[in-house]
This record gives C-alpha cells, structure tokens and sequence, in this order.
C-alpha cells in the first residue's frame, strides 16, 4: 500500500493533479481505475458528443434532422456517463471535498437544469405551445467541459480568463467614455448639417446610431465610409476622424492588448506557482514514504525502494529507462540514493520524452548485411547524406511549383517519380523504423502528401480514360500537389525552426482552441434561438431574385453583398458566422441585417460577443502565443532535458553517426545505452556482457504537454523566488562512473 500511494503522489505530481482522496487502498486502487487513460478518454469523447448533438437537434443541419426523442436518448446516455464518473469520483473522494468542491457543484447544477430542461421541453412541444418550446439548457452544455476533471487545462485558462477580467474593467470604462464623448462632438457636429451615408440614411441624427458607428470604426470594418459625408462637406472634419481613430483605435486597443496580457500572464505565473507547490508537496510525501536513512544520517531513496514504486505507477517505464532515471537522480555521494533535493526533479525527468529503440539496427542491416555494407551502397548514402543532396531537391520542387502554376500536365509523373525516389533512398539510409520514428515530422509529412498524390494520380489516369473523374477528386489531387511545395520549407533553416516551434506549440494552444470554441458553442446556440430562421440562404438565384427570404432585407448592404448564407439556422452556419464576426471584416453589416429583421437590441449580441472574444479572449491567446513563441524559439532544451542528455552521453557510446541526420526534424539521437538481457524489475544488478543488445536512446525535442510549457514559461522567475527545478550544472549527471555503458 505505501508503494501504491508513493506511485499515485509521484504520478500527481508528473500529470499536475492537485485532486484529494482518502488514502486506505481500496480508496487508491479506485483513484487509480479513475485516473486511467481510456476512461479519461472515453468521457472526454461524450462530453463532445453531447456537444456534436447540436448538429441533430432542432434547428438541424440540413440532411443530419432526428426526431427529438433521438437526440434527447443521446442526450441521456451522455449524462449517465457523466453521472458514472461522479460516482466513481465519490468512491475515493472525502465527501466534504465532494459536496464542496465548485466544480463539482457546477457540474451537478448543470445536470439538474439540463433534467428539468427536457422534462419541460417535452410537455411543450406535446401541447398547444408547440410553437414556443426551446431548449434553453442546451447553452450550459459547454460547462461539463469546462468542470470534468479530465478538462483541468481548459478550466485553468478560463479561470485565468475570468480573473483577468476584473483588471480591464477600468480600461473598459475609459474607452467607453472616450467613445460617448467623441460621439456627442459628433453628433453636434454633424446633426444639423442635413448630410446623409451613400445608402440615404441620415448622418449622426440619433444619438445611439451615432454611438454605435463610432464603435464600428473602432475595428476599422466601416472606415472611410463613416468619414466621407463629412469629409465630403469639409476636408477639415478629417481631423476629427484621424483623432478618433488614434485615440481609441490605435492606443486604447493597444491599450486593451497591454492590460491584458500583463494580467493574464500575472495570473498564469500564480497558478503555476501554486501547481508547482503542489507538485513539490506531492512529491515530498513520496519522499516520506520511501525514503531510508543513508550512512552518514542522509535521507535518500534506495534502489530497490525505486524500483518497487516504479512498478507500482500506472504505466510502468520499461527497465532500462527506470535504470537511465535512476542514474540521473541518485547522488553518489550518498550511497547511490537518490536525495529529497534530486526527488524533488522526478516529475520534470518524467515529462522528458526519451525515446527508446531496441531496434537500434537498420533493418536493411539484418536482412542483407553484405549488401548494405558494399561499396555502391555507401556511396549512396553518403550522397544521401550530403548537404547537396537537399539543395538538389530543392531546386527540383521550385521547378515543380514552376510546371504547377503554369498547368504543365506532362511533367506531373517526372516530379511524382523523382520525389518516391528520394523517399526510397532516404527510408534505405535511415531504416524504416528511424524514417518513421514518432518525432520525425518532415519524414511524415513528406511520405503523406507524395503517397496521397500518387494515389489519387493513378486514380485520376485511370478514371480519365472513362471520362468519369469527380470534381471532388480533382480538387484532393490539386491540393496534394500543392501541398508538395510546403516542403521546401523544411529544408530551409530559417524557415524550418519557425514552422518546428508553431509545431511544437500547437499541443498546447489546442486548450486555448477550446475555450474559444467553448464560447463560439454557448454564442451559436444563443444566435440560434433568436436570430434562427430571419435569413434564409436560396441557392440557385440570382442577387435579383435572393432577398434571404426576408424583405426587410431589400435595398440593404447585407442583400447586395450576397451574404444571405451567414446566417444562424443551424448550429455549422452560426459557427462560420461566429467566425467572421471575429474577424470584423463587414461584421457590422452582419449585425445591421438583423438589426433590421428584428430590433436594434440585437446590436446588443454582436457587440457582447465582439468585447468577449475579439477583444478579450483573442488578445490572451496573442499573449499566450507570444510568451509560448518566445520560449519555444529561444530555448531548445530544458535543463532536466540537458540532465538527461548528459547522462545518456556519459553512459552510452557516443555515436551521433551511427543514424546519419538525413532529415530535419527537431529531434536529436543522443547515443547507446547497453542494457543487460536481466528479468525486468528483478532488482539485481548484474555485469555487463558483451553479447547485450544495444538500446538506443533520445530525446524528443518536439511537443510538449502544456503544463511543462507552462512551467518553462516562469521557470526563471520562479526560481528567483526560490523555487529549485533541475539544474544542468548540479551533479545530476555520471561524472564518477566509468566505462561506456550500465549495468543493470
């Protein structure tokens, strides 16, 4: 049991759980049941099914239409889920943590209001009120994903977000007031002029319109159309816009970016401050559980003590990897047990993705030793190898854009040829096994799009000659070979490291995709019950006779535009007019069209979801995506990485050549690590023996989980306050051990 609940704070610490549970072991086994990926996984899946029933439900998209007993069954099941996990949770949980816990409370609450939501809709739409029945629980939906514990990043960043919130407030308010008083000059200005816009409507005679065009030209979507009949009456009112727009658009949005990002990432620094005490205390109670008094009084962690709890965590690592941990964390100077200051760098040494390949030869090499080894094929793979082998296809995928953009037909299979072939040769100087290793990103990239290309080429040969290759076909073909040129990217430094770190940070913006989805979703189905139906799309006719089924539209920007399909009658439509409402390119005519079909109060929505996620939301991602940059592209290695990497290089044979870097992927072969053929986990160390296999280790410079990247965010600044991570320069590393390899 003291093992099982070591393995469970350890695995805390590694994953930034801060959850509490009763220690007895059946509590334990039951955490560790919860905590399993497939379940996490499983319930991460009906959370966004519960999300995707949108698409059925009423007001449905077009060809996906159930009836609402379906989608209310779904709908069921989806929380019987949910309700099973809340029951699990309970197995474990002290009930004074369950019952008081918010998110907990949260997720309750939601249900009993989803609950009541059907029972009432169903009564509704069985009754005269036919008519009148909605869903009103399905915009609350969102909050299972943002309370389940298996969202804990995506809630961490909304709790940032609502704690940034307070901060702009006064800036909020400045703004506001500069746009009020800027509107009253205007309106006095312009008000008995007798001017009117280019479309006839009157210019700056009401007060609020006045108020709410100013506020457009905020985002520049009505500029200069907003000047120019007063510009046309005097050159010396431009003076009046520029002002405006310098102030409120150039500084106070500016402004808005600069408040926020120094409040969100204060926030963010104190969230991490208190994951990284969390993980500190969790693995400080490992510590207290394993450790043993060392000669000389020191308390340390013996080596059977570290197998015992690494065969106890959840996914145990492998023997040899347990071995490589255990040699970058013991200190020799206390018997070989690792110290609480060295226990206290696991967590960090567990997120490092070491690679481990005990297939470390090329598989050419078994299969055909002697040919592999003749003269011809090394001089292929030292051409291979050779920087001129890159620059060669280089200019060769320059020639193919060249014969691409010019429709140049013929020469598709020449370029199709040449680029398998440079595929073959690269897979035959790597091995198969290191071509398509997990962190080799060009490698994948490349053998996707000229594999998909020469599918769909011999696809497009053999359909053609019966006349019969579908449009859709075509199209796939095109973007293939397009895509091809994405290539010469990666083979380019500058380029490359660029695309690398935006590749690299990817993972972790994926939780800031969310909670802009989050929002889009709870906008959507918002957009749906009240603008719903207002504007119909009919497809196949002309701008003439398309009036979006509404003539409160005629003689409107919005109609002579043709933007009758953004519209909010299905949940795809709202989200696609959600977007370009983001974007606030024309989004006031956006909001004008169905300002016109119902009622200016619905300028209130627009402008609601304009401050929440335009100017709120997407400005903490600019920050997140800044720090995230910045770091990514400065700092190639953590120091725990560089721990490892010194460890590894020390211990193995150093043999960077032995897989020729032939790609570019951000991934680096360290070098060999001999490990024993012993029973794993016996304990025992035995002599090193000459007949061992060769495992091969690396580390994964690639993606990393967003708690890492968080932590490497304020790692200088929390060490300042004294907080320890892993330092390089600390002996952490073999430097009394001798030999070039370990024995296990």
């Amino acid at each position: 049991q003291n093992y099982l609940l070591a393995a469970n704070y350890i695995e805390d610490a590694r994953f930034g759980r801060t959850m509490d549970y009763n220690i007895d072991k059946e509590s334990l086994l039951n955490y560790r049941r919860y905590s399993r990926r497939l379940l996490q996984w499983g319930t991460v899946i009906f959370m966004w099914w519960l999300l995707l029933i949108g698409l059925f439900e009423d007001p449905a998209v077009p060809g996906l239409a159930l009836p609402y007993w379906a989608t209310m069954l779904m709908e069921v099941f989806c929380l019987v889920v949910i309700c099973l996990r809340m029951y699990q949770l309970s197995t474990f949980v002290p009930r004074r943590s369950l019952l008081t816990d918010p998110k907990n409370i949260v997720i309750a609450l939601t249900i009993v209001v989803t609950v009541m939501d059907m029972i009432i809709y169903i009564g509704m739409i069985n009754s005269p009120l036919k008519g009148s029945a909605i869903r009103v629980s399905r915009v609350v939906r969102p909050l299972f994903m943002i309370n389940m514990n298996e969202s804990r990043q995506v809630r961490r960043a909304f709790r940032n977000i609502r704690n940034t919130v307070p901060e702009i407030i006064n800036v909020l308010i400045l703004f506001f007031f500069s746009i009020a008083l800027f509107t009253l000059l205007a309106f006095k200005l312009f008000q008995l002029r007798d001017l009117y816009y280019r479309g006839g409507e009157p210019y700056f005679r009401n007060y609020w319109d006045s108020f709410f065009d100013l506020y457009v030209l905020v985002t520049t979507a009505n500029s200069p159309d907003v000047m120019m009949p007063a510009y046309d009456d005097s050159p010396w009112f431009a003076l009046f816009f520029i002002a405006y727009i310098v102030i409120n658009t150039y500084i106070f949005m500016n402004l808005f970016l600069a408040v926020i990002y120094n409040s969100y990432r204060a926030h963010l620094k104190t969230e991490i401050r208190s994951a990284v005490l969390w993980k500190r205390k969790k693995l400080e109670n490992a510590f207290e559980i394993l450790k043993d008094t060392m000669p000389g009084e020191k308390e340390a962690v013996t080596y059977n003590s570290w197998i015992m709890v690494m065969k106890n965590l959840t996914y145990p690592p492998s023997f040899p990897k347990i071995s490589l941990f255990w040699e970058v964390l013991h200190n020799r100077n206390a018997d070989g047990g690792i110290e609480l200051k060295q226990f206290l760098q696991l967590a960090n040494l567990m997120n490092v993705y070491v690679v481990e390949d005990q297939s470390a030869v090329n598989i050419f090499v078994k299969w055909a030793p002697e040919v592999y080894a003749s003269r011809p094929s090394k001089f292929v793979r030292k051409c291979v190898q050779h920087w001129t082998f890159v620059y060669l296809f280089d200019l060769l995928i320059l020639m193919n854009a060249v014969c691409i953009a010019f429709d140049w037909e013929s020469t598709e299979w020449f370029f199709l040829s040449i680029f398998i072939v440079e595929i073959l040769l690269r897979m035959y100087t790597l091995g198969p096994k290191e071509y398509f290793s997990f962190s080799r990103f060009w490698n994948w990239f490349d053998f996707i799009i000229i594999t998909s290309a020469f599918i769909a080429t011999v696809i497009e040969a053999s359909l053609d000659e019966l006349a019969q290759f579908p449009r859709e076909a075509l199209d796939f073909l095109m973007v293939m070979r397009c895509l091809r040129l994405v290539k010469i990217v990666g083979n380019i430094d500058r380029f490359r490291i660029i695309v690398m770190t935006i590749v690299n940070i990817a993972p972790s913006l994926l939780t800031y995709g969310i909670v802009l989805l989050m929002l889009y979703y709870a906008f959507a189905i918002v957009g749906m019950e009240c603008f719903g139906g207002k504007i119909k799309f009919t497809p196949n006719t002309t701008a003439s006779e398309n009036n979006c089924n509404n003539t409160k539209l005629e003689g409107s920007e919005f109609l002579r535009m043709g933007y009758c399909n953004n519209n909010f009658n299905d949940i795809l439509h709202s989200l696609v007019t959600l977007v370009e409402l983001t974007v606030v390119n024309q989004w006031h005519n956006i909001l004008l069209s169905y300002s016109l079909v119902t009622s200016k109060a619905a300028r209130v929505y627009f402008i609601f979801f304009h401050l929440i996620v335009v100017i709120l939301i997407m400005n903490i991602i600019v920050a997140f995506v800044l720090e995230a940059f910045i770091l990514e592209y400065q700092l190639s290695k953590t120091t725990i990485e560089t721990a490892v990497e010194k460890t590894i290089q020390q211990l193995g044979l150093n043999s960077n050549d032995h897989i020729a870097d032939v790609n570019h992927d951000k991934t680096e072969l360290i070098n060999e690590f001999d490990v024993g053929d012993n029973d794993q986990y016996s304990g025992k160390r035995e002599p090193h023996r000459k007949e061992t296999p060769k495992i091969r280790f690396r580390i994964n410079q690639g993606h990393k989980n967003i708690e890492v990247l968080l932590q490497r965010m304020f790692e200088g600044e929390l060490e300042g306050e004294g907080f320890e991570f892993a330092n390089a320069e600390e002996p952490m590393t073999l430097d009394g051990v001798t030999g070039n390899s370990v024995t296990v």
